[in-house]
C-alpha cells in the first residue's frame, strides 16, 4: 500500500478556516498517513507530551484523540465554560503562530503550543503540543485555577482534580524548546510532502487530467504556455482552465510553478549545481520570476532552502 493516497473527491476533513476543499483533503491525508502516526508514536513514547495535527481555526478538543493528552485538561473540558476558555487559548496560539510555532500559557497554568504546516504562505494547519507546566505545581496554583473553575459555576471533584494536576508533566524551558524545535523540522517536512501530493497523480484523476500531468511533466522545462497544454489535449483555453482548476483544485499556472519548484527541489541534492542553474533547467525564464515564485509555493527563500541542504548533508555525513 501506497504512504499516500490523496483524494479529492468525498472527502470530509477537520476543515481549515476558508480553507479549499483540496485542502481539507490535504490535511486529511497527512492526519492519517503512515508518516504521521509512525512520528506521533515516536514523539509521545520519547518526550511522554500529546501530539496532534489540527485544521486551522478548529473547534475540536484540544489534544483530542492524543492518548497522552493530559488528565487534568481532559477533566476540565468536560465543563463547557472551561472548554471555552481552552478553544480561546487555542485562538489566540495559532493567531500568534502563523509564520513560527507559538506558546502561551492557560489559566490553570499549562502550557500549550502551536507549530504551522504551511504551504507556502497558505498555513495548512497545525501540529500541537504541550499541556505542560515549566515549573512545579503548586498548591497556591492549584487554588487558583479551582477558584478560576468555580467562578465559572463548574464544580468538579477537587480530590481527582488535584490528583491529575499535581501528575502534569513538567519540563524546563530549554527541554521544551528542542522538542518545538524537532516540531518545526517535521512541519517542513509534512509541507515538502504537502506540495509533493499538490502535483502528483491521484487515484482519483480522470483520464484527461493524468494525460494532462504527464504532458506538464514532459516538458515542464519548456516555454510552456496554457495554449499549449490545451491543444496537447484538444480543448480551449477558457474550458481547459475551468476543468484542470475543478478537478486538481489549482490553476493551470500555479500547478505548473508548483512542478517546477519540486523539480529545482531534486536538481538542488545536487550540491555542485548552482541554484539559478536549477531555476532555468526547470523551465523558469527569469531568476526574479523564479525566487517570486519559490518564495511563494516553498514559504522561504531558494538561498535559505539550500543551506538547509547543506547544513543536513553536513550533518549526515558528520554521522556516518
Amino acid at each position: 500500500m501506497a504512504l499516500f493516497q490523496f483524494q479529492q473527491a468525498g472527502m470530509a476533513a477537520d476543515l481549515p478556516q476558508g480553507g479549499t476543499p483540496v485542502q481539507a483533503a490535504l490535511l486529511l491525508c497527512l492526519q492519517q498517513s503512515r508518516l504521521f502516526g509512525d512520528y506521533r508514536e515516536a514523539f509521545e513514547d520519547i518526550t511522554g507530551l500529546p501530539l496532534v495535527l489540527r485544521a486551522a481555526g478548529s473547534f475540536a478538543v484540544p489534544l483530542q484523540g492524543s492518548k497522552r493528552a493530559n488528565l487534568f485538561c481532559s477533566l476540565m473540558v468536560r465543563a463547557n465554560p472551561t472548554c471555552s476558555a481552552c478553544l480561546q487559548l487555542q485562538g489566540r496560539i495559532e493567531a500568534g503562530a502563523v509564520s513560527a510555532a507559538k506558546t502561551l500559557q492557560c489559566y490553570a497554568g499549562l502550557s500549550e503550543s502551536a507549530v504551522p504546516v504551511r504551504i507556502g504562505t497558505q498555513v495548512l494547519g497545525y501540529l500541537q503540543t504541550g499541556q505542560v507546566f515549566f515549573r512545579a505545581p503548586t498548591k497556591q496554583g492549584f487554588r487558583a485555577a479551582v477558584r478560576a473553575i468555580y467562578g465559572a459555576g463548574v464544580k468538579p471533584d477537587l480530590h481527582v482534580l488535584e490528583a491529575a494536576y499535581f501528575k502534569t508533566r513538567v519540563i524546563t524551558r530549554k527541554n521544551y524548546g528542542a522538542v518545538i524545535r524537532m516540531l518545526e523540522i517535521f512541519a517542513q517536512h509534512l509541507a515538502a510532502i504537502g506540495n509533493q501530493l499538490l502535483t502528483s497523480r491521484t487515484t482519483a484523476d480522470s483520464p484527461l487530467i493524468v494525460k494532462v500531468r504527464e504532458f506538464i511533466s514532459l516538458h515542464q522545462d519548456e516555454a510552456l504556455g496554457l495554449g499549449r497544454a490545451a491543444r496537447a489535449v484538444n480543448m480551449s483555453p477558457f474550458y481547459f482552465c475551468k476543468v484542470f482548476k475543478k478537478e486538481t483544485g489549482l490553476t493551470f499556472t500555479d500547478y505548473l510553478a508548483r512542478a517546477r519548484i519540486e523539480s529545482v527541489k531534486h536538481r538542488l541534492l545536487d550540491v555542485n549545481m548552482r541554484v539559478s542553474e536549477a531555476a532555468y533547467a526547470s523551465g523558469f525564464q527569469s531568476l526574479s520570476q523564479f525566487n517570486r515564485v519559490f518564495l511563494r509555493v516553498a514559504g522561504e527563500p531558494p538561498s535559505i532552502y539550500r543551506e538547509r541542504l547543506i547544513v543536513a548533508g553536513t550533518r549526515f555525513q558528520k554521522t556516518t
